[in-house]
């Protein structure tokens, strides 16, 4: 059993209710279960998948409502996201049980925080879980065994089921299985989407795109659709826990480039998944974006599960000056570049020394790369 960043005991709290969010297949369940099973609550655990379950919790009759949660110390719904109205059906309970605690579990963040969000307005805490960190993956492997796992997981990501999957062609498989069935599921739900391919098409492009500079209007060219759409379609992947949205900073430039971003997958296997490209990386050509891929997303991880609060960004000039990673926060601006090999050496960019003379610039490679990350 790897052991997840969160104690569960130490979220919840009398008359408020838990919400984690999290993709599909992250462990959302097991966190849940593992918590359950060793809690002195007494407890009742529900899932959204339940038509009964949806008609009462939906349905804001207190009566039902009550009557269902009654006589419980924890009430843990399980995929929440299902239930129509779930949010006011959990204010019901919260403010109406003295001392009753809540958790509801969510794939979709787009769904369940439009449902939770207004009725739960001071009654809830919100966490996420994504897939597994290194910092979590120190529970099985010390630094050094890490370090000697890097290539798997730069190629094949971390999702549980994926993690310990035994063999090459079991991980490969997974990671079909999760983007062919449930990477998109929520999405085509609840957009009505009438199919995938265009999902999966505009992942690609994406995913090919890694590391680099994207546009709207590029992306709607080469897909044809609308640039509407496509924006719309990137939130909802991020809202999804598919991809994190990075923008450009700017202070002080004219020549400093805000109107495109740069898009990473929280998941190098799943990026991988959706270009069907799981080749060893001594013959790809394309380390560089699963390096910046991997980083960016292990740091994103720690910076949520460590409480370092701030935003992110890249840095990039219309005459080409570049750095690849921007955290704003704690009043002071901290810049990173990310290079796979050690030999490269890094020049610091002109204009970024004159404007930001306070901010510097450290370099992320395969030597150094587990005190940025873990």
């Amino acid at each position: 059993m790897i052991k997840r960043i969160y104690d569960l005991n130490n979220l919840i709290t009398p008359n408020k209710v838990l919400v984690i969010y999290g993709a599909r297949r992250v462990g959302k369940t097991t966190l849940l279960n593992t918590f359950l099973k060793k809690s002195k609550l007494k407890y009742k655990l529900d899932s959204g998948d339940n038509i009964l379950t949806q008609h009462i919790l939906g349905s804001q009759d207190f009566s039902k409502i009550l009557e269902y949660a009654s006589g419980y110390d924890l009430l843990a719904i399980d995929e929440a996201q299902q239930i129509p109205n779930i949010g006011m059906g959990l204010k019901i309970i919260v403010d109406q049980i003295p001392n009753i605690r809540v958790i509801a579990t969510g794939s979709s963040s787009f769904d369940l925080a439009g449902a939770v969000g207004e009725p739960l307005t001071g009654r809830k805490t919100t966490i996420t879980l994504y897939p597994l960190a290194q910092i979590e993956l120190l529970s099985i492997h010390n630094r050094h065994e890490l370090r000697e796992r890097l290539e798997e997981f730069i190629t094949f990501g971390s999702y549980p089921e994926v993690v310990t999957a035994k063999s090459r062609k079991e991980k490969i498989s997974v990671l079909g299985e999760l983007v062919s069935s449930y990477l998109l599921k929520d999405i085509l739900t609840l957009e009505k989407v009438k199919g995938s391919k265009v999902l999966i098409d505009l992942l690609k492009l994406i995913a090919f795109q890694t590391g680099n500079l994207v546009s709207l209007n590029e992306l709607s060219s080469q897909i044809k659709l609308d640039v509407k759409t496509v924006g719309r379609y990137l939130d909802i992947f991020e809202k999804a826990f598919v991809i994190k949205r990075i923008g450009g900073f700017s202070r002080n430039l004219r020549k400093e480039i805000v109107s495109k971003a740069k898009y990473y997958f929280l998941d190098n296997g799943i990026r991988n998944a959706v270009i069907s490209q799981f080749n060893p990386i001594n013959s790809r050509n394309d380390i560089g974006a699963l390096w910046e891929n991997f980083l960016a997303s292990e740091r994103l991880k720690k910076c949520a599960y460590q409480e370092m609060y701030g935003s992110f960004y890249f840095w990039r000039t219309y005459d080409g000056q570049e750095i690849d990673w921007l955290e704003e926060r704690e009043g002071s601006i901290f810049g990173f570049e990310f290079k796979w090999s050690e030999k490269k050496t890094v020049k610091m960019p002109k204009d970024w020394l004159k404007t930001y003379p306070n901010a510097g610039l450290q370099v992320i490679n395969h030597g150094n790369y587990l005190k940025f990350i873990l």
